[in-house]
């Protein structure tokens, strides 16, 4: 395996951990006294900040009107509708609902990358995604038993949406990521994300001085921008321009494996033989969804069986 991949593979995980851990954090600053919505603008407009201050160390690039254009597109699917509809939608359903809907992330890339990319749907990656949902689905409905509160439809739906914005984005603009560094990419992106969402978050941001929040809430909530937002966007760029869009999504599930681990080691879980078997199914979905073959690498076999077909045309 190419160094390369091996460090889009890393760089997935790694964002995928600081996903996992910023359930509880966040939930953590909401539970302070943050509404949602302030919480989602902080988390837009510092991660804005950060990557404008970051780039001031990268090379400078030229993007051409185009492409402004896309970006603005991609900063629509990839925050705007992907954050902000979750944010909403789980204010109308439970926590439960949320978090099945999430698996069905890599489902929806699969599909969207067969029709956009001509990413063929194998054996092996229906397999591998199957598996990944299944212990994603254990592992939620394992952590979640007994929990009250029931779902709403109209929440669900809104959960749904932005699952399936978050795999458009992944598929539609695979090349767009390819032509840029994650710098240019990224702080016009939160730029045009944090311009569209300020109208919804106004007025929650403006009552955010008068309230009475605690030092551990705001580096609770410096962590969701800086790790959860701005170091794990970078990492996703980096996996995503490496590997295809259906094994970047595969890596949403090691979210709830994160989050169930913190959960054992702060005391309010505990880690059985379930657990345990549904953190397996979930890796080893992970690692069949990599063996699988990509578009290229069997338009290259068909070339090597048919090698006279180039020349007879």
């Amino acid at each position: 395996m190419k160094l390369q991949v091996v460090k889009a593979h890393l760089a997935l995980l790694g964002a995928g951990c600081m996903w996992g851990l910023m359930s509880p954090i966040g939930k953590s600053v909401l539970d302070a006294g943050m509404s949602s919505l302030s919480l989602t603008i902080l988390r837009m407009a510092g991660a804005a900040v950060c990557f404008w201050l970051g780039s001031l160390f990268a090379p400078r690039e030229k993007i051409s009107g185009r492409d402004r254009v896309l970006l603005f597109f991609a900063a629509l699917l990839c925050i705007v509708f992907n954050q902000g509809l979750f944010v909403f939608g789980l204010s109308l359903t439970s926590p439960v609902d949320a978090s099945i809907i999430t698996t069905s992330l890599p489902i929806v890339t699969m599909v969207l990358a067969a029709l956009f990319l001509k990413e063929p749907i194998t054996p092996t990656k229906v397999t591998g995604v199957v598996l990944g949902a299944a212990g994603a689905l254990i592992l939620v409905l394992s952590n979640h038993r007994g929990t009250a509160g029931g779902g709403n439809v109209w929440g669900d739906l809104l959960c749904v949406v932005a699952q399936i914005s978050f795999a458009c984005y992944l598929t539609i603009f695979k090349g767009l990521i390819a032509r840029y560094n994650i710098f240019t990419l990224m702080k016009w992106m939160f730029t045009y994300a944090s311009v569209c969402f300020l109208p919804f978050a106004y007025r929650d941001l403006m009552a955010l001085p008068s309230q009475t929040l605690s030092m551990t809430a705001w580096l609770e909530a410096a962590y969701v921008v800086l790790f959860g937002t701005f170091i794990a966007y970078i990492l996703v760029l980096v996996g995503q321009k490496s590997l295809r869009p259906t094994i970047v999504s595969m890596y949403n599930y090691v979210q709830p494996v994160v989050g169930t681990g913190v959960s054992v080691l702060i005391g309010l879980g505990s880690f059985g033989w379930t657990k345990a078997f549904a953190s397996l199914l979930i890796f080893t979905g992970v690692y069949v969804v990599t063996r699988s073959k990509s578009r290229q690498q069997m338009l290259a076999e068909q070339a090597k069986e048919t090698p006279g077909s180039e020349s007879g045309r």
